[in-house]
C-alpha cells in the first residue's frame, strides 16, 4: 500500500497545476472567455483582452454583456444548446465565434467561449479553401463517370484506314511533350476522343482532365469559369475566392473545346496564359502559376477567322503547334463498319438480343452514306435501329430513308469510291492552287481545310508546292 502524499505537497501540485491551465488559456492564439451558469466571467484571457484592449482581470465577476457586444454567452447557459462557427460583429469586425455549454451532471455550470480567427478574413480564406477543394472534388467525380463511360485509349479509336494509322501514328508520338496540340475535324469525327487518348497515354494520366466547351460557356461568365474570381478588396473586406477550370486542371491537360468560338476579348488573356503559365482570377491582382498542357479542338477554319479578323493570329501560331487532323468519315469509308459494330457493342445492353448485328445489305449502305454528321450521325441511327429492332439483325428496313436513298445515289463498284473521292479531291486541290496563284494559305481557305492539311494532301497526291508554269526560283 502507498504512503498518502503529504498534505502540502499536494496543495502544491494542484497550484501548479492550476497555474498550467492558466498558461494554457492565455497562450491559446484567439481569444476565449468563460463564464458562469448566470453569465458571470470567471476567465478572460489575455489575446481577447489586448484585442478588445482591456485588462484582463478587471473583467472578472462582470456580466458578459457589459464586457463583450451582444453578447449571447448567457443565452447558450439558458439553452444548453451550442453555437458554432457563428458570425459575431465585434469593434466594426465580423468574427467566427463559437459558445459551448460546459456541462456536469446533465446541467449547464459554464459556458466556454471562442473567437476562432483574428478576423473573418481568415475564415474566409479558410472558405475559398474549402471551395476549391469542393470544387477539385466535384471535377474528380465527374472524371470518374467519364472513366466509367468513355473510352479514353487509342485502342478505342476505331480504324484500319491509312489515315485513321497515320493519325495515331502522329499522336503517340506527342504525348509526352509540354507543346500545345491544335485538333481540326468536322463535328462529330471524335477530335475529344483523340484528345482523351493523348492524355491517358501521357505522363499527366494521373492528373485531371478537365473539357471546356467554348460554345456553350456565356461569354458573361466564360473569364470566371475559365480563371476562378476573387470577390472583396480593400482592408476589412471579405474575400472569396473561387477556382476555375484552369487551375482544377493543374497538372494535368485543358481541353478547349471548339476554341473557334472563343471571345475575342478572351482570346488575349489565354495567350497570357500559355506564353506565362500563369493567371489571374477575375476581380484578382496576383498571378497564380499554373502547370498544364493545353488540346485545343475545332471544326471551324481558324485561317479564314483570322483573315476576317475573328481570331488573333498570335494565339492561332501559339495553338498551332502541333496539328491533327481527324478526317470525316466519307474520307476513311472502309472504317465504317468497323465503327458500326463497336457502337452497335455499347448498345446491345439496350436491346432485347444479347448481340445485334448488321446484315450484308445494310454494311452496303452504311457504307455508301456520306454521313456528314460523321460518328455522332453513325451512333444516332444505330440507336434508333436497336430501339425498334424486331430480330438480332439490323436489315436496310431498320434504317432511316434518307440513309437508303444515300445508297441508291452512290451505285459505284466495289473498290471505286476511294479512287473516285481520291480523284475529285486532288482536282479540287489543283483548282484551289489555280485560283490563288499557288498561295497556300488562300487555297486552304477555298477548300475549307488547314494549311497543314493541304500540305499532307499535296505530298499524298505528288503535287507541286509551287506553279509549274512559273519561271525563276
Amino acid at each position: 500500500m502507498k504512503p498518502k502524499k503529504p498534505r502540502r505537497s499536494r496543495i502544491r501540485e494542484l497550484q501548479e497545476e492550476v497555474e498550467f491551465y492558466k498558461l494554457v488559456f492565455d497562450n491559446i492564439h484567439s481569444g476565449a472567455v468563460i463564464t458562469d451558469a448566470e453569465g458571470i466571467i470567471t476567465h478572460f484571457n489575455t489575446p481577447y483582452a489586448r484585442f478588445l484592449g482591456i485588462d484582463p482581470r478587471s473583467q472578472i465577476g462582470r456580466h458578459c454583456t457589459e464586457v463583450m457586444e451582444d453578447s449571447r454567452m448567457h443565452v447558450v447557459a439558458r439553452t444548453g444548446m451550442a453555437e458554432i462557427n457563428q458570425t459575431h460583429r465585434i469593434k466594426g469586425q465580423d468574427m467566427v465565434v463559437q459558445r459551448i455549454p460546459i456541462k456536469k451532471n446533465g446541467e449547464v455550470v459554464a459556458v466556454f467561449g471562442q473567437i476562432m480567427f483574428q478576423d473573418v478574413r481568415s475564415a474566409a480564406k479558410l472558405a475559398g479553401r474549402l471551395a476549391e477543394l469542393e470544387a477539385r472534388v466535384a471535377m474528380y467525380e465527374e472524371e470518374l463517370i467519364h472513366l466509367g463511360n468513355t473510352r479514353y485509349t487509342f485502342d478505342h479509336i476505331i480504324g484500319e484506314s491509312p489515315e485513321v494509322r497515320q493519325l495515331k501514328k502522329e499522336a503517340l508520338r506527342v504525348v509526352d511533350n509540354r507543346f500545345p496540340i491544335l485538333i481540326t475535324g468536322e463535328r462529330g469525327t471524335g477530335k475529344e476522343l483523340l484528345a482523351r487518348a493523348i492524355h491517358h497515354a501521357g505522363s499527366r494520366r494521373a492528373f485531371p482532365f478537365v473539357r471546356i466547351d467554348c460554345a456553350r460557356i456565356p461569354p458573361d461568365i466564360m473569364e470566371s469559369d475559365l480563371f476562378g474570381h476573387e470577390e472583396g478588396a480593400g482592408e476589412g473586406a471579405r474575400r472569396d475566392t473561387r477556382p476555375g477550370k484552369f487551375e482544377m486542371a493543374s497538372g494535368g491537360t485543358v481541353f478547349l473545346d471548339e476554341i473557334g468560338k472563343l471571345p475575342l476579348d478572351m482570346q488575349p488573356k489565354l495567350l497570357r496564359v500559355l506564353e506565362e503559365q500563369e493567371f489571374e482570377y477575375a476581380g484578382g491582382s496576383a498571378p497564380t502559376r499554373i502547370d498544364f498542357r493545353l488540346i485545343a479542338a475545332t471544326s471551324q477554319n481558324l485561317e479564314s477567322m483570322m483573315a476576317r479578323r475573328r481570331f488573333r493570329k498570335d494565339l492561332y501560331y501559339r495553338l498551332n503547334v502541333i496539328y491533327l487532323h481527324v478526317p470525316p468519315l466519307r474520307e476513311r469509308r472502309e472504317d465504317i463498319v468497323p465503327i458500326a459494330e463497336h457502337l452497335l457493342e455499347q448498345l446491345k445492353e439496350r436491346s432485347f438480343f444479347p448481340q445485334v448485328h448488321l446484315s450484308r445489305a445494310a454494311r452496303r449502305i452504311l457504307s455508301a452514306y456520306d454521313w456528314p454528321g460523321n460518328v455522332r450521325e453513325l451512333y444516332n441511327v444505330l440507336e434508333r435501329a436497336v430501339g425498334t429492332l424486331e430480330s438480332d439483325t439490323i436489315r436496310p428496313s431498320d434504317l432511316p430513308y434518307y440513309i437508303q436513298q444515300g445508297r441508291q445515289a452512290r451505285r459505284v463498284g466495289p473498290g471505286t469510291i476511294r479512287a473516285v473521292q481520291a480523284r475529285a479531291e486532288k482536282e479540287a486541290i489543283v483548282r484551289a492552287l489555280e485560283k490563288s496563284d499557288y498561295n497556300k494559305s488562300r487555297a486552304a481557305e477555298m477548300l475549307g481545310i488547314h494549311r497543314t492539311l493541304l500540305y499532307k494532301k499535296l505530298k499524298k497526291y505528288g503535287l507541286p508546292l509551287k506553279s509549274p508554269h512559273r519561271s525563276g526560283p
